[in-house]
């Protein structure tokens, strides 16, 4: 089984778009699914019909398709992994290459650095890509966000084929570790920019394009950059395009008007002044990994219910309103039963699984460090192990508040434990939920144009956070 987050469903991203000319169609001709493939055909064929312009714009991205899948080629073939210490040269690489890239196209570029990384002070934050493309006063300007590095791949991990290289299967999908989340999509401008310019037709609005290099690892120092660049810029930007998300399933476009955000949690626990052998020392001393467990399985039950006192309390209140976006959504538990590959759902209908994906907080527990996880029998006992969890947040929550509940209840689970042990937890990265208003013109240009280059009205949805 191929690992669905390194396809290149580039579809999935184009309905994000927010400009009247389809820039949709960059990633033709080849079409993953037959019926949505079709309709695009038709919707395109009107379109060209009625504008010349249109049709020439067609017939370019068209022409080009090799052109942008050696582009991706090369994209995906740069391992930069932000949450790998040893890879940061190629994550810095990734951002130069990007930058040579726009220039490439006349783009005023700037490689703009954020520092050090936090509790990392040995290795410097990879530069944040700032470019604009166009200055006509006469044009709205449309900010593009995404990011450059990707997560970790391994073909042990699962993959079929080496995650950076990228592959092309007999039904024209594309593998490789980035090539949807999230180089893909940034480079679809690329090749929007590409495109205009060999058919000779005129951009239709202004870019500003910030694309990032740690997104993967809590977009550390791009806050920093935000505020200091809010009034210079960031100033002339009338709406933002987030270039980074997905369709629910795989017939219908999506238009995503919401994410939430992420509170990164690290317990340390540690005791023995060294790894112990469990045959001498078991029963001996009190061990680290016990506590961890114990904590970990306090933060959160089977069903999902986050245990923390102070977490619920914040959630905003939902509306009639705003639960009746959810009746109209394509999406059923088929839909979530496939991607999940199992039918281990929490809840048994569509809305309530959509709500709790969007619309409320979780707690995931994501792993140990420092414990053993190789095959085999080894005996250790870990003289020090950290835990790592995440709550994804909603409206109204507040990182700080978030936090705060947080320690409480963890310093008070383990000194129930009166444990020897030392225990000490942190926020590793946090970042904000965001929620915007689906009537605004950005979307109406957006679904505007995904209509005509998809033929059929897309999707109004969240996402459960990046």
């Amino acid at each position: 089984m191929l690992p669905r987050s390194g396809t290149w469903l580039l579809h999935r991203r184009a309905a994000r778009r927010t400009l009247e000319l389809p820039l949709l169609s960059l990633f033709a001709p080849k079409r993953l699914y037959l019926s949505a493939s079709l309709r695009a055909h038709q919707a395109r064929a009107m379109d060209s019909q009625m504008d010349p312009q249109l049709n020439a714009y067609f017939k370019q991205v068209d022409a080009s398709a090799t052109t942008f899948i050696d582009r991706l080629r090369q994209a995906v073939a740069i391992p930069s992994i932000s949450a790998e210490d040893h890879r940061r040269p190629d994550v810095v690489r990734m951002g130069e290459w990007l930058a040579d890239q726009l220039k490439s196209l006349g783009a005023q570029v700037e490689l703009r650095p954020l520092g050090k990384q936090p509790h990392k002070e040995h290795l410097d934050l990879p530069p944040v890509v700032l470019a604009r493309y166009g200055n006509d006063k006469k044009k709205r300007t449309i900010l593009v966000y995404g990011h450059y590095d990707v997560q970790p791949a391994a073909k042990s991990d699962g993959w079929d084929t080496e995650p950076f290289e990228l592959t092309v299967d007999d039904k024209g999908r594309m593998f490789g570790r980035g090539a949807t989340d999230d180089k893909g999509p940034v480079l679809g401008w690329l090749n929007a920019i590409d495109a205009h310019q060999w058919a000779g037709l005129d951009f239709p609005v202004n870019l500003l394009m910030c694309f990032e290099g740690m997104e993967e690892y809590g977009s550390e120092g791009l806050d920093d950059l935000i505020k200091a660049e809010a009034k210079k810029f960031f100033a002339d930007a009338d709406a933002v395009c987030i270039s980074d998300n997905y369709w629910l399933g795989t017939e219908k476009p999506c238009l995503t008007y919401g994410l939430r955000g992420c509170n990164y949690y690290s317990i340390e626990v540690s005791g023995p002044g060294a790894d112990l052998h469990s045959g001498v020392f078991g029963g001996t001393a009190q061990e680290p990994m016990t506590d961890l467990v114990r904590i970990l399985a306090s933060l959160v039950d089977t069903d999902g219910k986050i245990q923390i006192p102070g977490i619920k309390e914040q959630v905003a209140p939902i509306t009639e309103e705003e639960e009746s976006l959810y009746d109209g959504i394509s999406f059923t538990m088929d839909d979530i039963f496939q991607s999940l590959g199992s039918k281990t759902t929490i809840h048994e209908d569509k809305k309530n699984t959509l709500m709790a994906r969007w619309r409320y907080p979780s707690l995931s527990v994501h792993g140990v460090e420092g414990a053993f996880g190789g095959a085999g029998a080894k005996t250790v006992i870990p003289a020090k192990v950290v835990g790592k969890f995440s709550i994804r947040s909603v409206p109204n929550m507040d990182i700080e508040t978030t936090n705060r509940c947080v320690y409480k209840y963890i310093e008070e689970q383990f000194a129930k434990f009166k444990s020897k042990n030392t225990m000490k937890v942190f926020a590793q990265h946090t970042g904000k939920w965001w929620a915007a208003s689906p009537k605004h013109w950005n979307f109406s240009a957006a679904a505007k144009a995904t209509e005509r280059v998809w033929g059929v009205k897309p999707d109004f949805t969240r996402e459960g956070g990046r």
